[in-house]
């Protein structure tokens, strides 16, 4: 798996990202506070001051961008790393997006921007939608998949698993999704979100022990 290219790219969505940070600091007040967090109804609930908010989200994709930029490397299985590349590169890639969306959300404020945040619902769905429609193709690794006792020790049990799981990533996008319309009352968008918790989470690894007991 070659990762100089999306290193690349993140190297240089992270220093826009700051860049953009930077500029918007400077834009506001001393003292001045920016959005670093949101309720479920949407609304600004928690604050930071702006000359250290901006730097949380670029600092974030640096961060993950040496860890997955280093998975090819450290991964003991190294037979199977081509076919979990497409993984590896979306989880990077839509990482990535959503890094910068929130970025761009938490310096709104200083340019008067609004830009509502079930937009990252919106993302973290497509993101989802991705990666289901990619972990059928996924195999064994120690860093990339649903790795539990179970599927690291029998590959038919991870091919198994991984299949059921690209559904219920799907779903789980789809829930995300759903949770983002703006129609979407705020009670339904938390069972949304938790429904998808769950249908990520909790069903494939579930459904990786039940396969173990059946032997």
């Amino acid at each position: 798996m070659k990762v100089m290219p999306m290193l690349i790219v993140s190297l240089v969505v992270s220093a826009l990202m700051l860049a953009l940070g930077l500029h918007a600091a400077a834009q506001l007040p001393a003292g001045a506070m920016l959005p670093i967090h949101w309720n479920a109804a949407g609304e600004a609930d928690g604050w930071q001051k702006a000359v250290d908010a901006v730097w949380v989200m670029p600092l974030l994709a640096l961060g993950i961008t040496g860890v997955l930029a280093m998975v090819p490397r450290l991964e003991a299985l190294r037979e199977n790393v081509a076919a979990s590349a497409p993984v590896v590169r979306v989880a990077w890639g839509g990482s990535l997006a959503l890094l910068a969306l929130a970025q761009a959300m938490i310096v709104a404020p200083a340019f008067g921007w609004h830009l509502p945040a079930s937009l990252l619902l919106l993302a973290v769905g497509g993101m989802f939608l991705a990666l289901g429609n990619l972990l059928p193709r996924s195999r064994p690794g120690y860093f990339v998949g649903i790795r539990t006792p179970w599927t690291m020790a029998d590959p038919d049990n991870w091919i198994a698993t991984h299949r059921l799981a690209g559904k219920t990533f799907m779903a789980a996008g789809l829930a995300f999704v759903l949770a983002a319309l703006p129609a979407t009352p705020e009670g339904l968008r938390l069972v949304l979100v938790g429904l998808a918790v769950v249908l990520a989470g909790v069903v494939p690894i579930a459904w990786s022990w039940h396969l173990s007991r059946k032997g």
